[in-house]
C-alpha cells in the first residue's frame, strides 16, 4: 500500500520525522510508529480516493474520509487503543502540513478517537518486590552476575527507573551519587534520588566485575564485557516469577509501577510522583491513584463480605 504514496507526501512524511525529532525530541521508538501509521494512512488515501493527493488537499481532506480510514483499520484488526495512538499522529501530522499549506484541517483535527479502557499498571505488593530484590540472583551462573542483576532491579524497583534509563547508565555515573540525572523519553531529563540500597548494591557489582567499567562505557555489562541486553534481565524475571509464583505481569517494568504505587500508598505527593517518574502529563501518573483505590476496595470487599 505504501507504494501509492507520493514523491510529495513521502517527503512530507519525512521532514514531519526530521522536525519532531530535531524540536520535540521525539524517541526513535515513537517515530518509527508514527512512521508506520502515517505510511499507512497516506497508502489508505491513496487507494480510497483513487489517486495520489497534493499536499493541499491531504491537509484539508472531508471527516467522511478519515472515518473510511478508521473504518477499514478496524476492519483488519486494529485495537482501539493502537487506532487511537494512529490517529493522535494524523492529527500531529495534518496539522503541521496545513499550517504549511495554509488550510483549515478541522476536519480532521476534530475527528474523535475511539474509546478504550486503559489498563492499570501492575505493580507487586511490598514484600513480593523485596522477595524479587533478593532472590532475582540465585540461579545466576556466577556471583558478578547476580549482583549485576540485583543492582538492576534495585534502580528499578529503589528509583523508579525504566529498564532502558537503568542500562542507559554510563559509567561515570558510578559511584552513585544522592541524586541521578536521567535522560528519559524524548530526551527529557530528571533527577532521581538515590537510596542508599541502590548505590550499595551497584558497588557490589563493580567491586565483582571482571570488565573495566569505563566513564564513556555502559555502566553494566553482559556475559562478555559488552553493553547489557535488557532480554537478560527479563529472563531473570521469568525465573523469578517461576520460584516466587509471581504472575506474569511481574516483570522489570512493573517494578517501576511498584516503585510509584508504593510511593503513593505512603502518601507521596502525585506531582512529585509525575517527576520522579518523567511522566510528560499528570495524567498519566493519576493512573497510580486508580490502582491504590482498586487495592483499597479489595481489602475492603475482603474485610466487609455482604451477606
Amino acid at each position: 500500500m505504501s507504494l501509492a504514496i507520493s514523491p510529495a507526501a513521502r517527503d512530507a512524511l519525512t521532514e514531519w520525522l526530521a522536525h519532531l525529532r530535531a524540536l520535540d525530541g521525539a524517541a526513535e521508538n515513537t517515530l518509527k510508529a508514527y512512521s508506520t501509521d502515517i505510511s499507512g494512512y497516506l497508502g489508505f488515501l491513496a487507494l480510497h480516493r483513487g489517486g495520489t493527493e497534493g499536499l493541499h488537499s491531504l491537509a484539508a481532506l472531508p471527516q467522511t474520509d478519515i472515518r473510511a480510514w478508521m473504518a477499514h483499520e478496524r476492519g483488519r484488526g486494529v485495537g482501539a487503543r493502537s487506532m487511537a495512538r494512529a490517529l493522535s499522529a494524523v492529527k500531529g501530522f495534518t496539522a503541521w502540513l496545513a499550517d504549511r499549506q495554509g488550510v483549515d484541517a478541522t476536519a480532521t483535527l476534530s475527528t474523535r478517537a475511539p474509546k478504550f479502557r486503559r489498563k492499570l499498571p501492575r505493580p507487586l505488593a511490598a514484600d513480593a518486590a523485596m522477595q524479587v530484590l533478593d532472590v532475582i540472583g540465585d540461579d545466576a551462573r556466577e556471583d558478578w552476575v547476580a549482583a549485576r542483576d540485583t543492582a538492576v532491579v534495585t534502580l528499578l524497583y529503589g528509583c523508579g527507573l525504566r529498564i532502558s534509563e537503568a542500562l542507559g547508565l554510563t559509567g561515570a555515573a558510578y559511584p552513585l551519587r544522592d541524586v541521578l540525572r536521567i535522560t528519559g523519553k524524548g530526551g527529557k531529563e530528571r533527577l532521581v534520588p538515590v537510596l542508599p540500597a541502590a548505590g550499595q548494591a551497584v558497588a557490589r557489582y563493580i567491586s565483582l566485575c571482571p570488565y573495566q567499567v569505563s566513564a564513556t562505557g555502559p555502566l553494566f555489562l553482559g556475559m562478555r564485557g559488552g553493553a547489557l541486553n535488557p532480554r537478560l534481565i527479563s529472563a531473570a524475571m521469568e525465573r523469578v516469577r517461576a520460584r516466587l509464583g509471581l504472575p506474569a505481569t511481574a516483570t522489570p517494568h512493573a517494578l517501576r509501577h511498584s516503585f510509584a504505587t508504593h510511593l503513593l500508598t505512603a502518601g507521596g505527593d502525585l506531582r512529585a510522583i509525575q517527576e520522579l517518574l518523567g511522566h510528560a502529563s499528570l495524567s498519566t501518573t493519576q493512573a497510580y491513584t486508580a490502582v491504590d483505590t482498586a487495592r483499597l476496595m479489595d481489602v475492603y470487599a475482603k474485610a466487609h463480605p455482604r451477606a
